[in-house]
């Protein structure tokens, strides 16, 4: 029976060499980041930006939409993918890391397909309410993780596709003696989805876990 790898960061850095390459102003992102300190965890791993880009080019997916964008590596790695006349929402409550967003955005040519707004995104996804996006991808604040994805079954096409990432959190869940609150609710919003009948899901190993759904 096959068994999973263990990404040694030798490995990593192979599969880097000859893999889909980051465009500079992803790059560039990633080492803002590095100043940043503790929160730079709140960035996405490379690997996940080449899943993403991967995953919008197959399904042809054209509008999109984020929950929660930091300083726009996400955002960024998503607007790259989408055709000319695609287009992203990108929703965040800080506006001073939307500020830089928004720059690396200009710099990438990008900021045409982007649309940011700064705002409590449970409120802004009452406003949406009337639109339809291909692929909504939820990388917010934890414990409104059930909210945002009840939300985005809303704003989905049939068919559409809804990730979340961070549903391993750390490797965490596992750990039934971790009664920490965050961890208790990212256990309890992967249960919630995998009995859910209204999508079809799977978990990827990506950076720290994604799921990812298909509305049925």
């Amino acid at each position: 029976m096959g068994v999973n790898l263990d990404i040694t960061e030798k490995l990593q850095n192979y599969i880097s060499d000859f893999g889909l390459k980051l465009n500079p102003i992803q790059q560039e992102i990633i080492e803002y980041n590095k100043t940043l300190g503790d929160i730079k965890r709140m960035q996405i791993d490379p690997t996940q930006c080449h899943f993403l880009h991967l995953i919008i080019k197959v399904s042809n997916i054209k509008n999109v939409l984020e929950i929660g964008t930091f300083t726009g590596l996400s955002a960024l790695s998503i607007s790259l993918a989408l055709p000319d006349d695609g287009k992203l929402i990108a929703l965040d409550k800080n506006e001073e890391t939307n500020k830089v967003a928004l720059g690396f955005f200009k710099k990438a040519n990008q900021d045409h397909k982007i649309k940011t707004i700064i705002n409590p995104a449970l409120d802004t996804l009452e406003e949406l309410k009337n639109q339809k996006f291909d692929m909504i991808f939820i990388d917010a604040d934890k414990m409104n993780y059930k909210e945002y994805y009840e939300k985005s079954l809303g704003l989905i096409n049939q068919g559409g596709l809804i990730i979340i990432d961070n549903v391993l959190w750390h490797g965490e869940v596992i750990d039934e003696k971790n009664d920490d609150k965050f961890t208790i609710n990212i256990r309890e919003f992967n249960k919630f989805v995998s009995e859910d009948k209204r999508v079809e899901q799977i978990i990827i190993p990506l950076g720290d876990g994604m799921t990812v759904c298909r509305v049925l």
